[in-house]
């Protein structure tokens, strides 16, 4: 607060210990704090300084209101209700100024703040150009990055500034952040896994895999554990396949290659390549998944793999419902799969796999009928302790539930219960097919299909 009165003092302190209040002069007004207070701003803020400082009232030139904003934010770690007169961008520049942004982003976007049952479609980012999005990857407080046709658009973390970048690729097909300023980007039919700098728009690195063949390898996907970077590669000749490990911590070196598969003849199911790939911490296991239509219909298989051991240590492979999509959630701890030819959503415990290597269907379990793709292009993520599944345009939220006394199926394990919620306002519902799920702090991103933006969903103000 503005210092007022003759003989202030902060709440818990007296005359006798005035020596651990500090008065700072901010733009002609008067602030006190103490210095345990000054000292939750961090080492290397501006805050730091002061409170280390031999002056007796420090002058600051700067604008009073937003320091008593960013002072509430370094004393509760949270920014006041009176913070919402204020541009974000206002606040931004401040806190760059004090060396204290981190706060500021931990306040509005921490991952903890994300509820999953209250998110609205609060803000749309437009894109520029005549191409819908192809791919999206966000970092852990938000900052997002979309790939629409050759181009990389950027936003920050509160989603206020962006930037575009071009590249060499015609669409590109897998996109993964590595930081805010760089990504590593790849097509189906461009060869080569390429580490762009987004601010600059430049390649700092090509990956390729060096096949038998020696033709041109094309990425099929990308994924990422903090010690590694995974990319499954496919020859241009598509009659070869790998999973490619580079160390993220060592200048990308090439660590090992896992999953090589070489086609002879009709061998199907060596034919499939990687087309997800997502870490599971919990068990240190790389879940890589893939499938392929043929005459016979759609068959698909999931392996995870061990990678400091390189082999498979359990795999499924489907020939029946085949998974449009797969996700495995940590938290719950459960992978789920949105079929195909049904588009009903199962679940298998990744705790009880090798006993029992059945899907459980969540939904109304309906017919198959021969012929129909229900789920196809419907998409999977696991947030948390919930599942988002879209259908069409509409997303589906899966919870887990307690239901009364449960039944101990073989293995120890009970029988568990998830319940299905429609999201959003009615006005949110509906639309173009999705066609992209993700999540960066708070928020959830949501692309859909001929739609030139990003829809930007949160459960509080953007």
């Amino acid at each position: 607060m503005p210092f007022a009165g003759s003989n202030p003092f902060s709440y818990g302190f007296n005359q006798e210990s005035n020596s651990n209040i500090v008065t700072i002069d901010v733009g002609g007004q008067l602030f006190q704090t103490t210095k345990q207070t000054l000292s939750l701003a961090g080492s290397k803020s501006l805050f730091s300084k002061i409170s280390n400082s031999n002056q007796t009232i420090p002058f600051i030139d700067r604008d009073p209101e937003i320091f008593s904003v960013l002072l509430s934010l370094i004393r509760t770690g949270n920014l006041p209700s009176k913070a919402k007169a204020f541009d974000i961008q206002d606040l931004i520049f401040e806190s760059q100024f004090y060396g204290i942004e981190n706060l500021l982003v931990n306040s509005q976007s921490n991952p903890s703040q994300f509820d999953a049952f209250n998110l609205e479609k609060s803000l749309v980012l437009p894109l520029s150009g005549r191409d819908s999005p192809s791919a999206i990857s966000t970092s852990q407080y938000g900052s997002l990055h979309v790939a629409h046709g050759s181009k990389i658009s950027s936003f920050d973390w509160a989603l206020q500034r962006k930037s575009t970048i071009l590249t060499q690729f015609t669409v590109i097909d897998s996109l993964l952040a590595l930081s805010p300023k760089t990504a590593a980007a790849g097509a189906a039919d461009f060869s080569g896994l390429q580490i762009i700098d987004l601010y600059n728009g430049f390649v700092k690195e090509t990956l390729n895999w060096e096949n038998i063949t020696r033709s041109g390898s094309t990425v099929q996907a990308i994924g990422s554990s903090p010690e590694y970077l995974f990319t499954s590669f496919e020859s241009s000749r598509r009659n070869s396949n790998c999973i490619m490990v580079y160390d993220l911590n060592d200048s990308l070196r090439p660590v090992t290659e896992i999953g090589h598969y070489e086609i002879f003849g009709a061998e199907l199911d060596s034919a499939i390549p990687s087309t997800k790939l997502q870490w599971i911490s919990s068990h240190n296991l790389l879940m890589a998944s893939g499938s392929h239509s043929g005459p016979s219909g759609v068959s698909g298989n999931i392996r995870f793999w061990d990678i400091r051991a390189g082999n498979v240590v359990w795999e499924l492979k489907e020939k029946s419902d085949c998974s449009s999509d797969v996700t495995v959630s940590d938290s719950l701890p459960a992978m789920f799969k949105v079929g195909v030819n049904s588009g009903e959503v199962f679940f298998m415990d990744i705790r009880n796999m090798d006993a029992d290597n059945s899907w459980v269907c969540l939904g109304d379990g309906k017919k198959v009928i021969k012929g129909k793709k229900e789920g196809f292009g419907c998409k999977v993520e696991s947030h948390g302790n919930q599942v988002f599944c879209s259908k069409g345009g509409d997303i589906e939220l899966w919870s887990e539930v307690q239901a009364g006394t449960l039944k101990t199926r073989e293995g120890g394990l009970q029988d568990r219960v998830f319940r299905r919620n429609l999201m959003g306002r009615a006005k949110d519902m509906g639309g173009s097919q999705i066609t992209n799920l993700n999540f960066g702090g708070n928020k959830m991103f949501v692309t859909r299909k001929d739609q030139q933006c990003v829809e930007v969903w949160s459960s509080g103000r953007v």
